[in-house]
C-alpha cells in the first residue's frame, strides 16, 4: 500500500497565452511521502498545483490521483485537501458557519463533522475567533481557518502551498505534525515552500522545478550526490536552479551602500 502512487503527473504542460508556466513536469508521489515541490518564484510550482485541483486547465500532460484522471473532477476533488497560497474565504461568514457549509459540501454527516470541527478550534486555538466574521480576523487566524477546512474531510492527499504563511510558532509546529502523522497512516501530501530549512526537516523526498522544469529530485542525500557536494538543502536549491551566482556580489554590493560608499555618507555627505 506504501508504495501506491498516489499522484502521477506526466509531461505537464501549463500555458498561459504565450507564456509557458510548466514545460513537461513530471514526478510522482506514493502513499506515506511528503513531497517537497520547491522553486524559485515563477517556476511552475503554483499552475501544477491548481492543475492538479482542477483550477487550470492543462495544455498538454496527464495528471492523476489515485489512479483517478483529473476528467473525474468529482472524485479527484473529494481525494483532496487543499490550501492556496492565496487564501480566499467567505469573509461575511464566521469561521464556524464557513467550515459548516465545507462539511455539507464534502457531504460529512453532522456529528462526524461537528466532532472534527470542535477537536481542531482547540487544537488550533480558535475559540475567541470561532463565532467573529472572517473578514475581521487576522492573515494567521484566515490561514488556520483554510487549514481546517482542507483537514476536516480526513482527505488522502494534502496539497499544501505555503501553509505556514501567517502561522505563529505553536500552529506551525502542530500542522507539521499533522502532515507528519497523515502520511505515516498511509496518506500522501505535496508540500510547496520558499523555506528550505522547513523543507529539509519534514519532506520525504523532493523536486525542485525551474523555468517550468524540473532540475532535481530524490532525498536530501540524492541531490547532494547530484551536487557532489555534503550541502544544506539551500545551497542545493540555489546551486540546481543556478541562484548561487552573484549573491555574494550583490551582498558586497550592499553592504557597499550601507557604508556609504557612494557618497552617501562621511566626507562626501557632508
Amino acid at each position: 500500500m506504501q508504495d501506491e502512487v498516489a499522484v502521477r503527473v506526466q509531461d505537464l504542460v501549463v500555458q498561459y497565452g504565450s507564456t509557458v508556466a510548466v514545460n513537461g513536469l513530471s514526478f510522482k508521489v506514493r502513499r506515506g511521502e511528503i513531497y517537497g515541490l520547491l522553486g524559485p518564484n515563477g517556476a511552475g510550482k503554483s499552475s501544477t498545483i491548481k492543475t492538479l485541483v482542477g483550477l487550470v486547465e492543462p495544455k498538454a500532460g496527464e495528471v492523476e490521483v489515485f489512479g483517478r484522471s483529473r476528467e473525474d473532477e468529482m472524485a479527484v476533488k473529494s481525494l483532496i485537501g487543499y490550501v492556496p497560497e492565496d487564501v480566499l474565504l467567505f469573509d461575511s461568514l464566521t469561521p464556524r458557519e464557513f467550515l459548516e457549509f465545507v462539511a455539507s459540501v464534502r457531504r460529512l454527516a453532522a456529528d462526524e463533522a461537528n466532532g472534527r470541527i470542535l477537536q481542531m478550534v482547540k487544537a488550533f486555538r480558535m475559540e475567541s475567533y470561532f463565532d467573529s466574521p472572517i473578514a475581521t480576523l487576522s492573515l494567521g487566524t484566515k490561514q488556520k481557518v483554510a487549514v481546517m477546512a482542507a483537514l476536516l474531510h480526513d482527505p488522502p492527499l494534502l496539497i499544501l502551498d505555503e501553509p505556514l504563511n501567517g502561522l505563529d510558532a505553536r500552529t506551525s509546529r502542530i500542522l507539521k505534525e499533522l502532515v507528519s502523522l497523515h502520511v505515516r497512516k498511509g496518506g500522501a501530501a505535496i508540500f510547496c515552500t520558499h523555506v528550505m530549512e522547513v523543507a529539509e526537516r519534514l519532506c520525504t523526498r523532493v523536486g525542485i522545478v525551474n523555468h517550468g522544469r524540473m532540475v532535481g529530485e530524490g532525498t536530501i542525500e540524492e541531490l547532494r550526490a547530484l551536487v557532489h557536494a555534503d550541502e544544506s538543502l539551500e545551497n542545493i536549491f540555489l546551486k540546481v536552479t543556478a541562484e548561487e551566482a552573484g549573491i555574494e556580489e550583490t551582498i558586497k554590493a550592499l553592504e557597499g551602500e550601507g557604508n556609504g560608499e557612494n557618497g552617501t555618507n562621511g566626507e562626501n555627505a557632508r
